[in-house]
């Protein structure tokens, strides 16, 4: 296990600036007596080199908190709302507290929440990433002192970082499979850009499927976009616009796929006979929209659960969790009336 690097003080950060600590010290708790870009330079060099900026700074890392960070893209949505539950279960029992925030999507937000947990000396962090985060330096200030960090559901491929999620490629499959099987011969795929596994494995697994059963990709039946409400609804407005209309679609989550068949509705459209739809996470709305929405389940309570037992496992020193790399958690295909064509037709 790697060593971790030395608490850095006001005194590393007046000796790097060439500055004295009372100077540093001042500027970084906002007194007069410090010039604006002096202390801009004290605030940006302390960040860079993971000074943490806490009241209690005098504490040592070795003393815990019993606090564990957790960071989701939205707080409003059903599925992360689950995770959490799983998560704060867990951590009640072990005598853990919670420090949750949301990165809405944005890098720039995910960036503000991680500095904040470091501040706030967390245990370890839970991270599910924001929908446009390239890279995962913000985390290094944790991963370079030996706190955990763990990402699950959007995950992102590093050596100190485990990974929980489930097999994004077999479960895209088989809903394409699935659409496939109730006769769809042109199936449009929604999803989202970004390095996210996430996506890009349901795009493959989608893929994969029309090869297997001798169905033909183009571009065309491609649409990227960022997977919201207002998503779905330019989603269905492009697919009204093409030439020949499609028999199917497969969104890679739920809110795109319910909007699109809102809109397709509203234009008198019907689904499943004219277009059969399918989404994925089973968020709650499924079973509002009408008809009720095929899709894949993955337990977000038990996503939750494991990925706070894994962290609180390591930092009772139960587990070692350089030793996991990977969980990969069970997923089921739900079939209801959004996508079953054969026995609307018979």
């Amino acid at each position: 296990m790697a060593i971790p690097e030395k608490e850095i003080t006001i005194y590393h950060i007046a000796e790097k600036l060439n500055l004295s600590a009372a100077t540093v010290s001042r500027g970084l708790n906002n007194m007069p007596g410090v010039h604006k870009k002096t202390r801009e330079k004290i605030i940006e060099t302390a960040q860079k080199m993971g000074y943490s900026f806490n009241a209690f700074a005098s504490n040592l890392r070795t003393k815990r908190s019993n606090t564990i960070g957790v960071i989701v893209p939205r707080l409003n949505s059903d599925f992360m709302a689950d995770v959490i539950a799983g998560i704060e279960k867990v951590a009640n029992d072990a005598n853990f507290n919670l420090i949750i925030s949301q990165s809405l999507e944005t890098m720039k937000k995910e960036i503000s929440n991680a500095q904040t947990m470091f501040n706030n000396r967390v245990d370890g962090i839970l991270v599910s990433l924001a929908y446009d985060s390239d890279n995962i330096d913000h985390f290094e200030n944790f991963i370079k002192r030996n706190i955990p960090v763990i990402f699950f559901d959007r995950t992102y491929e590093h050596k100190s970082c485990p990974n929980i999620h489930i097999n994004n490629f077999k479960a895209a499959y088989e809903v394409t499979e699935h659409l496939i099987e109730q006769g769809c011969k042109k199936i449009v795929h929604i999803t989202a850009t970004g390095v996210h596994n996430v996506y890009e494995e349901r795009f493959n697994g989608y893929l994969q499927a029309l090869k297997d059963n001798g169905l033909t990709f183009t571009d065309d039946l491609l649409i990227i976009n960022n997977m919201s409400v207002q998503a779905g609804i330019e989603a269905a407005e492009y697919i009204m616009g093409m030439k020949e209309l499609p028999d199917g679609i497969f969104s890679a989550n739920d809110v795109c796929a319910i909007n699109c068949i809102v809109e397709l509705k509203k234009a008198g459209y019907k689904i499943p006979e004219d277009i059969a739809v399918a989404g994925f996470n089973n968020d709650r709305s499924c079973m509002v929209i009408e008809p009720n929405l095929t899709t894949i389940d993955y337990n977000g309570s038990n996503l939750g659960e494991v990925s706070a037992r894994l962290l609180i496992s390591h930092l009772t020193n139960q587990h070692d969790i350089q030793l996991t790399h990977s969980l990969v958690l069970k997923h089921e295909l739900i079939i209801r009336q959004s996508s079953l064509r054969k026995i609307v037709s018979n």
